[in-house]
């Protein structure tokens, strides 16, 4: 089976989108957003192919589009829409596969069922995606609990905005997790700037080792 990852964040907005597209681009893989929550303004797939410089062809379709940028939960209760987990299954594809969640690791799907719970079925590394500013220890840490009494494997922590080696270090050692790289935040947003950086500051190899 092909290399494939989950990406998800310790909150929303973090920036997990921005890494999602620079994986993907990096390891020629495919990108697939299950649930996307919100469509008036470029949605999280469009923001991969425009700054991932991927294909339209790699762009996997959804499982649920829902139109308000809301928890999955509460767009498909207003829109009238049940999320059936069954059709949550990640395709096969016949390159690498980088999955993005929504938001954190906890929000609901339905009333029952969380990402995170969906996650624990798929059994695919995970990489965290992760503030570097005060209070993303705490967020961090939970998050890592989280993951670990589901049985989730971790592949590591990215972390995302300004350097401070501190939160990054004892978020590493607590966490008893790898520190797969730091993404900081671009001046200027652009694919080609999004790539040179991804190349500066992480290590593909560490992406391409198959988990065990």
């Amino acid at each position: 089976m092909s290399l494939r990852f989950v990406v998800s964040g310790t909150d929303t907005d973090i920036g997990k989108t921005v890494f999602s597209a620079a994986l993907t681009h990096a390891l020629k893989a495919y990108y697939w957003k299950p649930v996307q929550s919100g469509l008036d303004e470029e949605t999280d797939s469009e923001v991969v192919e425009r700054l991932g410089g991927v294909s339209r062809a790699r762009i996997l379709p959804e499982a649920y589009r829902l139109k308000m940028p809301a928890s999955p939960h509460l767009s498909a209760r207003l829109e009238s829409v049940t999320i059936d987990p069954e059709r949550l299954i990640p395709p096969e594809t016949d390159g690498p596969l980088v999955i993005e969640g929504a938001g954190g690791l906890l929000v609901p799907l339905t009333d029952k069922l969380l990402f995170a719970d969906i996650f624990a079925r798929w059994r695919i590394p995970l990489i965290l995606c992760a503030r570097t500013s005060l209070g993303t220890i705490n967020h961090t840490l939970l998050s890592l609990e989280a993951l670990r009494q589901r049985a989730i494997l971790v592949h590591g922590v990215v972390f995302i905005g300004d350097e401070n080696r501190e939160n990054q270090r004892i978020i590493a050692d607590i966490g008893g997790v790898r520190s797969l790289g730091r993404l900081p935040h671009l001046p200027e947003m652009s694919a080609e700037t999004l790539h040179q950086t991804f190349a500066q500051q992480f290590d593909l190899a560490d992406f391409l080792e198959v988990p065990a």
